[in-house]
Order: C-alpha cells, then structure tokens, then sequence
C-alpha cells in the first residue's frame, strides 16, 4: 500500500519512522538507527515528510527534500496536543504525522546551508559577548575585594587593569591572577572582532542584508541575523505575522467577547528581538535631534521610552517584510503607501 504521510521523530541515535496511505490508515511504524535513515528514504516514493522544528531538523529536511519528498517541519508546541497516549517514540512520530496533515498547521521555513552557516557565527559571536561581560564582571567583583572600584564599562576595565597590575601594595599571587585574567579577557574582545569581521563581509556580500540597514535602527548584525533567519519572507501573509513571529506584538487574554491585551508575548528568536529593539533604542537616543521622526516623537511625548522601543522594533519588523518581499523598493524614510 502506497504511503502518502510520513511522520519523522528525530533523535541522536535511534529514529522512529510513522506512515499512513491516502486514507489516513497506518501502514508503517518502523525504528530506523541513524546510519539506515537516508537508505530507508532514498527507497521510499516521494511522499509527505513532517518533522519536529528541533537540532539537526534542517539539514535532515534538506537531505530528504533532495530525494524528492516534500518535507515540512514544525514546532513542537503544535504538535504536542496530537500525542493521544503517554510520551514515547512511537507516539510522538504518530502525532508527528497526525498534525503535518492539519491544513491549519503553522510550517517552519528550511533553512539553507549559507544561512545556517552566518547563524553560527552569530551564535559564537554572543557566547563570546556574554562570556567576555562575566569575565569583565568578575575582574570588577576581585579588585572591590582589595578596595580598587572599577566603573562599569569594559572601556574602564582596559585602562585602570594594568595600572593596577603595576601596584606593589596587591600581593604578588593576585597580580599574577590578575594578569591571566586580562589575557583572557582580551582574547575574547580579540575573537568577537574577528568574528564580527566575518559577519561584516557577508553583510557586504548580500544585497537584502544591505537594504535592511538602511531603515533607522538596523544595522550590519541585526540586517544579516534577519535575512538569514526570516528566508523567504513570503512565507509570512504580512508584515504583522513576521512581527508576531518574533514576539513583539501583544499577547491576549480575551474571553466573552472582551479583548484584553498585555504586554509583548516575548515568542520566536529571542536573539533577533533583542537586536531590533537594542536597534530602537539607539534611534530613540538621537531622536531630538533627527526631523523625519515625527511618529517617534509624538510616541514619546504619550509613552515612555521602553514602550516606544518596542513599538519602533515592531515598526522596523513590518518594514524589514515590505523590503524583503518587494526587491524592486528600498526603504523610504517617511514613506506612506498610496490611499486606495
């Protein structure tokens, strides 16, 4: 009997493989090990392929679509619900292959080998940021213990750290310490330059990436994270969808008829929501003194200026899906569509 579905749970090791035909009987339910996955497809008719949005899903999902199978991958909040009985292999590969059918379903783009390639080097590149800040925390914290305060800032740290290595009243172990704590602390300054440097070329390389820092707030990083994470951002009905995609639009708690709206429901890529609205920010600092905006502006006048930060990150989300689904416009400061 010929299988028209196939749910796919991904694992390390041990895969489970659920089938149904045509009409929705199961015909299938197999335990594939890792090294046999690509043997038992590239054997099976070109066929409907849902998966789990999960580690390894993506290169999974490009390795199939190459046999011919159409393969779709979602999140796996939307397929829980279709897990009938307690967690296991097998039911999770059942629902898998339940919910990839639901006309309803919210699919996740595949990415290509190039964007997930730039999104590493964004991941690295925060890792190191985050890693560098703990190590200049810790600097700051060890010399209060001997009565040296160091302002905020890894600026300040570059400048007092090696007059206070050079002070005979620490003792000698500590300086010492100190040292090893500096050398560190620069080599991993050194490896986010570096790594910002690559990320700054295939900027330069992209035309998408170049349009997207032209709006107000987005730069090299923020352009190049979006064009590598969003893809084709047709895939999204408007530019309200991919806001919402990165959780910057309001969350609800409606019942009987009365909308009620909290605050930002903080979904999708924390990553990119960060940068758009550290991007808002930095307008937002040099807003008196830049005429064209006067949208900005009354906002601030209404709202304080994390809500305008925010508000400015959704804008630029809507602006970043115009400009990516329309190649012939580039983005227009003051622009206003045409009245019907």
């Amino acid at each position: 009997m010929k299988i028209t579905t196939v749910g796919l749970d991904l694992a390390k090791q041990v895969f489970q493989v659920h089938g149904v035909d045509a009409q929705g009987t199961a015909v299938l339910c197999k335990k594939l090990e890792r090294s046999k996955v690509l043997e038992f497809f590239v054997n099976l008719p070109p066929c409907l392929i849902g998966m789990e949005a999960c580690g390894s899903s993506h290169y999974w999902a490009r390795k199939l679509q190459t046999m011919g199978h159409v393969v779709r991958l979602m999140a796996p909040q939307f397929v829980k619900p279709y897990v009938k009985t307690n967690k296991n292999d097998v039911a999770d590969a059942e629902a898998i292959c339940e919910a990839v059918t639901r006309p309803n379903m919210r699919f996740v783009p595949i990415k290509t080998d190039e964007q997930q390639a730039i999104l590493s080097v964004h991941r690295v590149r925060q890792s190191f940021v985050k890693a560098r800040t703990a190590q200049a925390n810790q600097i700051r914290g060890l010399l209060a213990e001997f009565g040296v305060v160091i302002p905020q800032g890894i600026v300040h740290i570059a400048k007092r750290v090696p007059q206070v290595i050079e002070q005979p009243e620490l003792p000698d172990s500590f300086r010492v310490l100190l040292q090893r704590l500096y050398t560190h602390l620069k080599e991993l300054d050194k490896q986010v330059d570096e790594l910002e440097a690559t990320i700054a070329h295939w900027h330069r390389e992209s035309d998408l990436s170049r349009k997207l820092a032209e709006v107000p707030g987005i730069g090299p990083i923020t352009a190049t994270a979006l064009v590598a994470s969003v893809g084709d951002a047709k895939n999204f009905r408007n530019g309200r969808r991919l806001a919402a995609w990165l959780g910057l639009v309001p969350r609800q708690h409606s019942s009987g008829g009365k909308s009620v709206l909290l605050g930002i429901s903080k979904r999708g890529d924390t990553y990119l929501r960060t940068l758009l609205i550290h991007g808002a920010r930095a307008v937002i600092r040099h807003a008196q003194d830049k005429p064209a905006t006067a949208w900005l502006r009354r906002l601030l006048d209404r709202r304080n200026k994390n809500i305008a930060a925010v508000a400015l990150a959704n804008k630029n989300a809507r602006t970043v899906w115009a400009l990516l689904t329309r190649s012939d416009q580039r983005f227009r400061s003051g622009y206003a569509p045409a009245s019907a």
